[in-house]
């Protein structure tokens, strides 16, 4: 466990092509299911400051206690996720820190130093930072706000993993506001 941070609760790859990485982790590692969005709604989306309006596809699916996160980046838009492919990586990206006092644990981690480079909301369900962390590749540290529908969606993830058959292994995202 960290001791700034608590649990890290998710891994995130950035892969070229999800739908052979869901094949790969369901047939191969027997992770799933998959929580599929081939379009996720960023809104508040800003880079170093700026504001852009992202492509990414993404996939979730737990494996025990720890969520995978898959997110293909589908145009140019500035982000760590495109910054990393263009290093020429691909694969774990960033680990994820959950939290249910976002404006709390945001103020004290850039009072520690901690800089922001890249953050949004999702569907204005959950926001997110991403901090300027990447000193070695898979090292990006992400905060992730999980009160509300996103939290709900989170658990749904995890406990459909719980006892999951191999059955069904991509499904859509629920829309977070009826969760």
């Amino acid at each position: 466990m960290s001791r700034y941070f608590g649990e890290i609760r998710q891994l995130g790859y950035v892969v070229r092509d999800i739908e052979q990485a869901m094949q790969y982790w369901s047939n191969t590692l027997g992770v799933g299911p998959w929580y599929y969005n081939p379009k996720v709604p960023i809104v508040n989306y800003q880079y170093d400051g700026r504001g852009y309006e992202p492509h990414n596809s993404v996939a979730l699916a737990n494996s025990g206690f720890v969520q995978v996160e898959l997110i293909q980046v589908r145009n140019d838009v500035p982000s760590m996720y495109r910054d990393f492919l263009q290093e020429g990586h691909t694969g774990l990206q960033h680990v994820a820190y959950w939290t249910e006092d976002y404006d709390a644990d945001l103020q004290r981690l850039q009072a520690q130093g901690f800089r922001v480079k890249m953050g949004g909301e999702v569907g204005r369900q959950g926001r997110f930072v991403y901090f300027d962390t990447g000193l070695h590749p898979g090292t990006v540290i992400e905060l992730s706000e999980v009160a509300g529908p996103k939290g709900r969606l989170f658990d749904l993830i995890r406990e459909s993993a719980r006892d999951w058959d191999g059955k069904d292994p991509v499904r859509n995202f629920p829309d977070l506001d009826t969760l």
